[in-house]
């Protein structure tokens, strides 16, 4: 196993069990109405059950996790001459590359939307407590690092792919 495939690894493991560990913490400490959409002055206009957000949050984990990984599990079986990608002779030549560059993409993007996503909780049980003196606004910053997340994870893979692979180095 490389060493960028157990990174990934290591990072969707830890972001499953953070998301999982947010939605606790967070479904433990907000209030039966929760805040969640703002007015331009930054205060709260719209509000939610703090159970339909447990069953959303729910439902965006298991899909994300379930369905997504369902899919990473699939590639192998996908011939590389139907993939849609640059270089598919090359690609299909070495095959097993291709397969660890696209399982990791995969991964990648679970453990970014499950990072993301606990992140959100915690700045929504933050935003909704009345123990901080914080608002909507102190959490803008939360935008601009899931956009560049996933910006830079969706362009990662086309632009490796445009390169060919790169041959394998055996040491016997």
């Amino acid at each position: 196993m490389k060493v960028t495939t157990f990174a990934i690894k290591v990072w969707r493991w830890f972001s499953v069990v953070l998301v999982i560990g947010a939605l606790a913490w967070t479904y433990s400490l907000l209030p039966d109405l929760v805040a969640v959409g703002y007015a331009a002055s930054g205060m709260a206009d719209h509000y939610v059950e703090k159970s339909t957000i447990f069953y959303i949050v729910m439902g965006l984990i298991i899909f994300n996790n379930v369905v997504i990984m369902a899919t990473a599990r699939q590639i192998p079986k996908v011939p590389a001459m139907m993939m849609p990608i640059p270089n598919r002779a090359a690609w299909a030549a070495n095959r097993d590359v291709l397969n660890e560059h696209l399982t990791n993409w995969l991964l990648c993007l679970v453990a970014a939307i499950n990072t993301i996503l606990a992140l959100s909780l915690f700045s929504l049980a933050t935003v909704n407590s009345s123990q901080y003196k914080s608002d909507i606004f102190d959490f803008a910053w939360l935008f601009y690092l899931g956009f560049g997340m996933l910006t830079s994870i969706v362009l990662a893979l086309p632009i490796r792919l445009m390169r060919a692979p790169a041959p394998e180095i055996s040491l016997d």
